[in-house]
Parts: C-alpha cells; sequence; structure tokens
C-alpha cells in the first residue's frame, strides 16, 4: 500500500514510539537512537510530510535518485544518508551532499572519499560497512577483514573523512534471537576497534531496518535505518 501524507505522520509516531519502548526495555536513552528515514523510491510531497512531522535524518541508496531530492530539500535543513553500495566513480557526489556514508568498504573509496571531501572543505562522518551474514548478494567486508581495513584507513591518512563506526545488514531469514546474536556481534566488533585503535569517536552502529530495528536496539544500534514502517511498500521494502 502507497501511503498518503496523513499516513506518515501516524506511522513515525508508531516508529517513534517502538524505539522508545525498545530503548526503555534496554535500559537505554531513546535519544541515543536517531530514526534514519529511508526515502529511497519516494516522491517528494512524501519526504516533505515527514519532515512536516519532524523528521531531519534521510537516508538514500543512488546518486541519480538522490541528489534531485537533496535540492528539493535544500533549505529545510536536513541531514542526509548515503546508505547504499557506492561506486568509486560516484565518490565525488558525497561532500557536500551527504553528511554519512554508512558503507565504505575499501581503501580505495576511502582514499576518492577523502580527497573530494578535502577539496570541498568538508567532513564525512564514514562507518564501515560489515557483511555480518556472510551474505554474497550483500556489500561490506567480512568481520576478519574489518581489522586490517581500518589499519590501512588509520595510517593512509585520510584528511576529511571521520570514522564514526559500523553499519551493518542483519542476517535475513532469521528469528529474533538470531537476530540479536548477529547484531551484538557487529557491537563486539564496534568496541574492539574502539579499544584496538584508541579510536574515542568510534561509537556509531548502524543496523536495524523495519523488520528488525527493535532487536537492534535492544543491541546497541544508535542509527536505524526504517523505510517500509513509514512510507509503506514501495519496489524496494526490504529497508
Amino acid at each position: 500500500m502507497i501511503c498518503t501524507a496523513p499516513d506518515i505522520t501516524e506511522n513515525l509516531q508508531r516508529v517513534r514510539e517502538a524505539i522508545a519502548t525498545a530503548a526503555r526495555s534496554a535500559g537505554r536513552n531513546s535519544g541515543e537512537v536517531t530514526l534514519v528515514a529511508v526515502s529511497k523510491r519516494q516522491p517528494a510531497e512524501l519526504i516533505a510530510a515527514a519532515v512536516a512531522a519532524g523528521q531531519r535524518n534521510f537516508g538514500e541508496s543512488t546518486m541519480q535518485e538522490a541528489l534531485p531530492k537533496l535540492e528539493r530539500f535544500r533549505s529545510d535543513g536536513l541531514v542526509w544518508h548515503f546508505i547504499g553500495h557506492l561506486q568509486s566513480n560516484k565518490a565525488r557526489f558525497i561532500p557536500g551532499n551527504f553528511t554519512w556514508l554508512h558503507s565504505l568498504d575499501s581503501l580505495t573509496l576511502g582514499q576518492r572519499l577523502s580527497r573530494f571531501a578535502t577539496e570541498h572543505g568538508s567532513v564525512l562522518d564514514t562507518l564501515i560497512e560489515v557483511n555480518i551474514a556472510r551474505d554474497r548478494a550483500r556489500g561490506g567486508v567480512a568481520h576478519e577483514q574489518l581489522a586490517p581495513l581500518m589499519e590501512q584507513l588509520l595510517h593512509a591518512p585520510l584528511p576529511g573523512i571521520r570514522l564514526r563506526g559500523l553499519m551493518a545488514i542483519g542476517p535475513h531469514p532469521a528469528n529474533e534471537p538470531e537476530l540479536r546474536a548477529a547484531f551484538a556481534q557487529v557491537r563486539a566488533l564496534r568496541d574492539a576497534c574502539r579499544q584496538r585503535f584508541g579510536l574515542s569517536g568510534f561509537t556509531e552502529l548502524s543496523m536495524g531496518m523495519s523488520g528488525d530495528f527493535v532487536p537492534a536496539i535492544m543491541e546497541g544500534a544508535t542509527l536505524i535505518r526504517v523505510g517500509t514502517a513509514i512510507f509503506g511498500a514501495r519496489g524496494d521494502a526490504q529497508a
């Protein structure tokens, strides 16, 4: 079902209540969790409805679709997250348009982003994507490749890039115990990297989508990427 503008307000309220309940159950403050509304394949009028309902963080996954939206909402003070796989030849579009990148997976991409961010005079908050489910159809690095990649990124060095944490997509299909175990593993990887490399700002965990953001919050998610639960099913309905 395609949502209308009034639906968006109601859906956002339900998601926010679910966030608060999950955070409370985990002994956390709901303010620790940033809701990223996944607006890919959604029309501008529904994004505008979400903005009117107080939503400020939005996620896009393809550059061709994202750039016109960013221009349309340029004056609204929104925070844009690029959450999809980023091809190296599109890296030049990230600085100045997106505040966050959730899908860093190689030194080469990091170097290109650093160069363009430096040229633009901006700093990009960046998450390394971990393929925790070892799903060949998904991006990200295997967990045993994470520390070597971190070493490469930190010794490059990469001005304009600020490493903030990890992103992961939970296994699918999976029950709640399996999801929580996977998300707990991502949290443990973040904590290990933070300690090993002495990164006080390496605190973020982008994990959890419409179908699994509650267990993600229970295991420490600080950013959740929710599309269908806000905008309804449209095209790719897995976010």
